[in-house]
């Protein structure tokens, strides 16, 4: 596993990121200690989670990951040993909502308290905000860095005509530019990243850590008929990716697998690593043993023409 740059900032991450979503969710405490330890242990460095992780389970108000990996941290020691990477703007609190500068420094301190930690090296702002104007968001973004609170600074959900606009403020301002993009994109879901943002984010080396990586659980073969839509609430979502180009783009992923001996996941995420500007994936884990075919997608090297059979059966 060889470490990657992210974008132009002094920082390495290993060839994949683990997704905090489901930590104190769909894993509970002792499971997502297991698999931190695993990940850190495999050699991976950056845990990605958000302060609206899990708002959406009844009963939770969100920060409930933030706080899990926070305990882990706090635990284990391995604070020196990993980068964290948070977001904000999609959780509603002090300060306002979205976006807004009051929210932003409410938001970090709530953050850092549950993370257990005096910095964040990674903190994104998780989706757009029209209602603010972009320099007060980087301005908000430039006292947490000058204060030491925050590394790098990134964007999730963002459009390129808006990522290019902020970081030309960031320029003419002395601001902090988005050094990272957090979109959605995987082997079924390339248009919201692929031409225009995607050149722009290597044009700028800007790094790309692209989320749903495995597309919700579709690109490990689980759901191939019909008859496979019940297995989860995901159903309908993978009904329409099964309806689109995703048995093209499985059918082609099994002829590789039998190649390759790898499982669907690692394919999946050795394509995205091997994409031009994607410094590393988003992958989430409930178990020790998922966690390990995961990071073995840092060790797979697919073929050119293993790549191009991929790319084309999804286009």
């Amino acid at each position: 596993m060889i470490p990657r740059k992210l974008g132009a900032t002094d920082l390495e991450i290993a060839p994949l990121v683990l997704g905090g979503n489901v930590f104190g969710w769909t894993a509970d405490e002792a499971t997502s200690f297991a698999v931190l330890d695993a990940f850190v242990g495999a050699g991976g460095t950056m845990i990605d989670t958000a302060d609206v992780y899990s708002a959406w389970v009844p009963g939770h108000q969100g920060g409930e990951s933030e706080s899990v990996i926070g305990r882990w941290l706090g635990q284990s020691g391995k604070r020196d040993k990993v980068l964290i990477a948070t977001k904000v703007g999609m959780l509603p609190g002090e300060g306002g909502e979205k976006l807004a500068p009051s929210r932003i420094a409410a938001a970090v301190e709530a953050s850092l308290e549950r993370l257990q930690t005096d910095r964040i090296d990674l903190y994104y702002a998780h989706q757009d905000d029209e209602d603010v104007p972009q320099a007060d968001v980087l301005g908000a973004f430039g006292r947490l860095v000058d204060a030491g609170k925050v590394r790098v600074v990134g964007a999730s959900n963002f459009h390129a005509m808006r990522l290019k606009s902020a970081n030309d403020i960031a320029r003419d301002q002395g601001l902090p530019h988005y050094h990272v993009l957090q979109p959605e994109y995987n082997l079924v879901s390339r248009t919201k990243f692929e031409g225009e943002l995607e050149n722009y984010c290597i044009a700028q080396n800007i790094a790309v850590l692209p989320y749903y990586g495995l597309a919700s659980g579709f690109l490990t073969g689980k759901y191939r008929t019909e008859s496979d839509l019940g297995k989860s609430v995901r159903g309908g979502r993978m009904g329409e990716l099964l309806a689109g180009r995703g048995a093209d783009v499985l059918a082609a992923m099994d002829a590789v697998a039998a190649e390759t001996g790898a499982s669907l996941a690692q394919i999946a995420l050795a394509w995205l690593m091997a994409q031009e500007g994607v410094t590393a994936p988003i992958a989430s884990a409930t178990s020790v043993e998922q966690l390990q075919e995961l990071v073995g997608a840092w060790d797979l090297e697919l073929s050119k023409d293993q790549l191009d059979r991929l790319t084309a059966a999804g286009a």
